[in-house]
């Protein structure tokens, strides 16, 4: 990775007709991690995350709740950023699709393919799911308990009425030529997989304007139409940044954006329509498409019916906040399924955070100052054991890079328990309890070479796990100048500098009710 360039990720914009649950977070968490990583890696990062806020749903959901729809949208929205904040998100930007900066951007995006013969009126008559937002050809409807429905398991409707397309079919050869030659562009590989095949299948034009609503984008010069909220709202990435001025600061920095994470129910949207609108209005698409999977709840599908959508905020309540960011990045691959329950998070929480990471860093810190004074020890000559735990240690940027550049985050967070379980032998093995007795001066080289191998874990973890990993850092002292990727080679802990007092970085999650 090349240091000082620009680095776009965005999450997909939230649609504001319900709370935010597990699955949001999980997608969120995601993208920060990310984020934190390139800028600790020296890039100039962008981070952006939002809420989708037009459509027929979100008019039916404020009328239900006999309020306006703006009333509605704000409320929603807020609980969005509220979630941000709960869960230590660092996003740059958090868009809103009422706001008009973007109202402005797709209405210039709808006057740029109209100029270029893009659009044209005409008559739809279709399948269409309001939960979804989603036209759906006949062989895609499956049957349901009443009657046909959406591969979601949504309701459709039979619609008719006059409508704007996009010329969509003549993008078919176009957008298969360019996955050919952009084999990564979207990831894990089943999704491409997916996506080409719907391609191959046939493309048909696309209806992006309606008439049986009015919470939406009107279109330029025709106020009886809104323009479709997905064409509305894939449109935030760039207008986020500053379309329709192409030669803004942001939009030359920035665009065409790194990474663009979704779940894989909304990849079509993103990987069909969406580099289809791009190259149709002479930009580029985003470079990654990442979709990825869905969370069950101990073994069950997350549905309002079982009423098990999880709040970020309970589970943030009853586990804290860094081990469920841990939980969420380690339990899975990125782009599979998985599914959530509380033993698997108690597992992750007392095994791999509180016994291995946090017990390491607790009884080398503890012995730190009850043997050297409470400061860092002068090492003295390194044994091949000592080297290989810091050579472990030293090349774990290298690895973890690697896997974030391809977001396989659980990979990412194994390498590095991998080199907390070295330490954790080489504790057992080198005994510095038994040294500081017998060889005072060995035992200090143990010490350093243990608070070496934690500065270089604290640092790496700090994506992950940020607050537990700025703890940890506090308490090796290391400044805050000091905590990127360039320290980890340029800034070793310095013999005689003074520690404060331990803490537990991942105390043990207890039962409630259960006994000490």
């Amino acid at each position: 990775m090349t240091a000082d360039r620009p680095f776009f990720i965005t999450t997909p914009i939230y649609y504001v007709n319900d709370a935010p649950h597990l699955g949001h977070a999980y997608t969120t968490v995601a993208c920060d991690a990310l984020a934190r990583f390139m800028r600790l890696d020296g890039r100039r990062v962008k981070f952006l995350t939002g809420t989708d806020e037009h459509g027929q749903k979100v008019e039916q959901s404020a009328r239900l709740a006999g309020i306006s729809p703006q009333q509605f949208t704000d409320r929603i929205s807020e609980a969005f950023r509220d979630m941000t904040r709960l869960l230590d998100i660092s996003n740059d930007d958090f868009i809103r699709t009422t706001e008009q900066r973007h109202v402005r951007g797709v209405q210039a995006l709808w006057q740029e393919l109209e100029r270029r013969g893009e659009i044209y009126l005409g008559r739809f008559a279709g399948w269409y799911s309001v939960r979804d937002e989603a036209f759906y050809d006949e062989g895609e409807l499956v049957d349901g308990p009443n009657g046909r429905r959406a591969p979601s398991g949504a309701e459709v409707e039979w619609l008719e009425e006059e409508n704007y397309f996009f010329r969509l079919s003549a993008w078919q050869d176009r957008l298969l030529a360019y996955y050919n030659a952009n084999p990564d562009a979207v990831a894990p590989r089943s999704r491409r997989n997916e996506v080409v095949s719907f391609i191959k299948a046939g493309l048909r034009d696309l209806s992006i304007s309606r008439t049986s609503f009015s919470w939406g984008i009107p279109v330029p010069g025709n106020l009886d139409h809104v323009i479709y909220v997905w064409l509305d709202a894939l449109a935030n990435y760039i207008t986020a940044v500053g379309y329709p001025d192409s030669h803004s600061p942001e939009f030359s920095t920035f665009w065409p954006a790194d990474i663009q994470v979704v779940g894989k129910d909304i990849v079509r949207f993103h990987a069909v329509y969406w580099p289809a609108f791009l190259m149709a209005a002479g930009l580029e698409p985003p470079r990654r498409v990442f979709a990825h999977g869905w969370w069950t709840v101990e073994g069950q599908k997350m549905s309002k019916s079982l009423n098990n959508f999880i709040p970020p905020k309970q589970l943030v309540d009853t586990y804290g906040l860094d081990p469920v960011r841990y939980f969420l990045l380690r339990e899975l691959p990125f782009g599979s399924d998985g599914d959530f329950s509380h033993r698997a998070m108690v597992g992750r929480l007392n095994g791999d955070l509180a016994n291995d990471f946090g017990n390491l860093a607790q009884r080398v810190l503890v012995m730190i100052g009850r043997n050297c004074d409470g400061c860092v020890p002068a090492p003295g000559e390194l044994t091949d054991d000592d080297a290989a735990l810091l050579d472990s240690a030293r090349d774990l940027l290298a690895v973890v890079r690697g896997h974030m550049a391809e977001q396989a985050f659980h990979l990412a967070l194994e390498a590095v328990w991998r080199v907390v379980g070295e330490a954790n032998r080489y504790v057992d093995e080198q005994a510095p309890w038994v040294l500081s007795r017998k060889d005072p001066a060995r035992m200090r080289t143990v010490l350093y070479a243990l608070a070496e191998a934690l500065r270089h874990l604290a640092i790496l973890t700090q994506p992950f796990v940020p607050g537990a990993a700025r703890k940890l850092l506090d308490q090796l002292a290391v400044p805050r100048r000091a905590r990127h990727f360039n320290a980890l080679a340029d800034a070793p802990l310095a013999p005689g500098m003074r520690l404060p007092k331990p803490e537990a970085i991942f105390p043990r999650f207890v039962e409630a009710g259960a006994g000490s």
